[in-house]
């Protein structure tokens, strides 16, 4: 295994066993439910928008590794971001975990999200990985209804 994997592996680690915004948001203006049956992982995402700005941002809920991490790494990104900010993250990174997108190749704006990248080498944890992004996509666009990754 690579030193550089390694880190990426720990990176993950961390974010699963101490996930950042891993609360409930009082000041929520919209929450949003999600679910990836074929894992298990369900989270609730609490979002609070000050006009097209994401001024807060947190979750809550159970799953894999990978679904933790990446909900946890989401939220630290995604803090005060603006809707179509938000929009363009969801998209590189949708594209990066299913292989669609090198990260190293050109510019983008995932900075440390990057270390999902690995992700597209098992196919079966891209929607561990993208939960929380189409989860977060919902919530901006103020669907009511909960979503699935199946």
């Amino acid at each position: 295994m690579s030193d550089l994997t390694e880190l990426y592996q720990q990176v993950i680690l961390d974010h699963n066993k101490k996930p950042r915004n891993f609360k409930v948001l009082e000041t929520a203006t919209r929450t949003q439910e999600g679910y990836n049956p074929l894992c298990g992982d369900q989270l609730k995402l609490y979002l609070e928008l000050d006009g097209e700005t994401v001024k807060d941002i947190a979750f809550q809920g159970q799953g894999c590794a990978i679904s933790k991490a990446s909900a946890s790494m989401m939220t630290t990104a995604i803090k005060g971001k603006t809707k179509a900010e938000a929009e363009v993250m969801f998209d590189e990174f949708h594209r990066m975990v299913k292989g669609e997108l090198d990260p190293e190749a050109g510019e983008n704006h995932l900075g440390r999200l990057k270390i999902f990248a690995g992700v597209r080498e098992f196919p079966a944890r891209v929607k561990c990985a993208s939960l929380s992004w189409h989860t977060l996509r919902a919530a901006l666009e103020g669907s009511h209804d909960a979503v699935s990754t199946e």
